[in-house]
This record gives structure tokens, C-alpha cells and sequence, in this order.
């Protein structure tokens, strides 16, 4: 079934649709004839005799012979026309009639569900490829195989791979996800060491989650807990902001600056933001429990001088970080957290007026 698609549109290769069926097939109680039916015609429209074979093996289906023998034919006989024309291409034309001749082939083994032998000449094909698009073109045909194919191994190493590219451009919170997500799964070694690993995860996670979050994910993870004694100054960062001991917690954060953020490639060049942010982590959530508090009891509870505290949260306070004012003259810092209920009462007036607008605008409409 060949169809014309527009130029900036990615080819359904290999059709992930199908695996969502085929999942379907193989685990819903209900409407296997109805999915078994959609696969079925799918695999004899594009004669996909290497899918039909595994779809019938993983659910004890008979394998009709002569049907699995008639699209076998054709992928052979189309792969070597690919082959004989590839050929003529190497000796009579240029690199880059090659080039798309290896990729139709390896297009065509992902189309009928020849996993292995798609990878293979997906390999072959990134080998070849001249420019940085055609590269990630194939990486991101390769990863469709990958999904396709349920390969957990090379999936759980992409979220590292994934988890830490978001961590060198400063995507805290999607980097954080990621890692936690490979934490009881991490196998990729050939990228750094597993308790290089849990530092990340765990400097992500304290930047970017609640502290719910935190003490489930985190806290309480036996793979973390089993390597965090490893790390210098990651026990007592870690356990200080959650157990609220702040003058602990900003020594620990000193020490994980020069220790962990200025010897690492990742985070060298975020570590003023880093500590920034996680300065105001610590301040709204000492500032979260009271209505007021004054400088010199919240100085003492950091482990520095008045002068800096005034000084650090005003800065946050002027950027809009902070949610509380301070009153010099007494000493004191007040919060003036946003009034939730105000909030839901300024939303269902928005919303209002928006619904009668689009009340009026029909009401036109209906009269004329």
C-alpha cells in the first residue's frame, strides 16, 4: 500500500499503530477478533511475512503456509531487486544514490517487521550518511524500531541517555523524571558509574519535585539508599532540607557546589542557578510554616548573619520568588501567600465572560 505523503511528513516505518493492536491481541480479554482482524489485514496489504510469523507464534495461532510462503517470496523478491540495483549504483553512480537505495532497503526489512535485519542495515545506513539530519533521521527510525520491538534494555538506557542531555541544558524536572524512572533498571555503565548516576537523580529531584515526591521516590528507595553513603555530602544535603535543619543544609550546600557541581560537565555551567534556586527552595519552605518570622531567628536557623539573609531573600522578594515582604523597622519578614479562594473567584469570572461572549456571538448567528 503506497501512499504519497507531503515532504515534511515522517513515514509510518514501522507502523506503530500495529503494535498497539498486536498489544491488544496478546493481553485484552475482550475484542481479539476484532484486533486480530485489523493486524491480519495490515500484514497481508504490505505482505509483512516476518511480522504475520511472530503475531502467530507469540498467540498460538496455525500459520498458513502458503500465505506466509506467498509473502516471503515477495520480501525476498523485492529486497533483491533493492540489492541488484544497489549494486549497479556503486559501480555506475554516486554516493548518494547508494545512500538511498540502503535506505529503502533498510525501510523496507522495518516495514514488513524484519526487526533484526532492519537494525542492521540501519547501522550500515548512519554509517554512510553525510549531514547531521540524515543522522537523526535514522536515530529516529531506529528508535521506532526500538518501541516496536520492545527491546526494554536499549529503552531503559535511553531514558539515562535522555535524563541527562535535559540535565546539561537545564531541564531540571524532566531530567529528574527520567532518572528516577531508571533507578532499579540502570545498566548503562558505558556512560557513567551507578553511584554517578544516583547523584544526578538526586540533585535533579531536590531541584524540581515536592517533597511528597521526594520521600517516596527518593527517601525511601532502597537502589538510592544502597549507594548514598558512597557520595560525599549527599546524605546530610539530602536529609537536612527534608528533616528542616536549613544551617546544615546550606553548609552541605557549600560543600556539594565544590565538590559535585564544579567538577562536573553537566552542571558546571548552571551551578550559580542551581544554588540560587535551591536557596529559594529553602527560604519558601521555612516561610510556608509561619505568618511572620524575624530576621534574627531565621538568620540563626540558616547559620548566617541578618545582614545576609536581608539581603539574599529582598533580592528574591524584588524577582517575584518570594511571597512575603520585610518589615525592617521591626525586624520581621511577613508572608502575604496569594489568597486561593480570590484566585478561583478571578478564574470563574474569566471563564464567565468568556461564555457569555460566545453565548452573544451564537445568538447572532441563530437570528440571522
Amino acid at each position: 500500500m503506497n501512499t504519497i505523503l507531503p515532504e515534511d511528513q515522517v513515514p509510518k516505518i514501522p507502523n506503530l499503530d500495529l503494535r498497539q493492536h498486536r498489544f491488544l491481541l496478546l493481553n485484552s480479554s475482550t475484542d481479539k477478533e476484532s484486533q486480530k482482524a485489523i493486524l491480519f489485514e495490515a500484514i497481508k496489504a504490505d505482505d509483512m511475512a516476518p511480522f504475520y510469523k511472530l503475531v502467530c507464534e507469540e498467540n498460538g495461532f496455525p500459520i498458513d503456509s502458503s500465505l506466509f510462503e506467498a509473502m516471503t517470496s515477495k520480501n525476498e523478491a523485492k529486497i533483491k531487486e533493492i540489492e541488484l540495483k544497489m549494486e549497479e549504483a556503486k559501480e555506475n553512480e554516486g554516493e548518494s544514490e547508494v545512500f538511498d537505495l540502503l535506505k529503502s532497503k533498510a525501510e523496507y526489512l522495518a516495514k514488513i517487521g524484519s526487526k533484526d535485519s532492519s537494525v542492521q542495515a540501519y547501522r550500515e545506513l548512519y554509517e554512510k550518511a553525510g549531514t547531521l539530519g540524515q543522522k537523526l533521521d535514522i536515530l529516529f527510525s531506529y528508535i521506532r524500531l526500538l518501541e516496536e520491538g520492545g527491546d526494554w534494555d536499549r529503552r531503559n538506557r535511553l531514558k539515562v541517555y535522555e535524563g541527562i542531555y535535559l540535565l546539561s541544558i537545564r531541564d531540571f524536572k524532566s531530567s529528574a523524571n527520567l532518572l528516577l524512572d531508571s533507578v532499579s533498571t540502570f545498566t548503562s555503565t558505558e556512560l557513567m558509574e551507578y553511584k554517578d548516576f544516583v547523584k544526578y537523580a538526586v540533585l535533579t529531584s531536590m531541584i524540581s519535585i515536592s517533597r511528597v515526591d521526594m520521600k517516596k521516590k527518593v527517601l525511601d528507595s532502597p537502589e538510592i539508599l544502597e549507594v548514598l553513603h558512597e557520595i560525599p555530602h549527599l546524605v546530610s544535603y539530602l536529609n537536612s532540607l527534608y528533616q528542616c535543619h536549613y544551617q546544615e543544609f546550606f553548609e552541605s550546600l557549600a560543600a556539594i557546589e565544590e565538590v559535585h557541581l564544579f567538577t562536573s560537565s553537566y552542571l558546571f555551567t548552571h551551578r550559580k542557578y542551581y544554588i540560587r534556586e535551591m536557596r529559594i527552595i529553602a527560604y519558601s519552605q521555612l516561610l510556608e510554616s509561619y505568618r511572620s518570622v524575624t530576621l534574627e531567628s531565621m538568620a540563626k536557623s540558616f547559620g548566617v548573619s541578618e545582614d545576609f539573609i536581608d539581603r539574599d531573600v529582598s533580592k528574591f522578594i524584588a524577582a517575584g520568588r518570594l511571597h512575603c515582604v520585610i518589615d525592617k523597622v521591626n525586624g520581621i519578614i511577613e508572608t502575604n501567600r496569594a489568597d486561593n479562594k480570590f484566585a478561583q473567584y478571578q478564574a470563574v469570572i474569566k471563564q464567565g465572560d468568556l461564555l457569555l461572549n460566545r453565548v452573544q456571538k451564537l445568538s447572532r448567528v441563530i437570528n440571522i
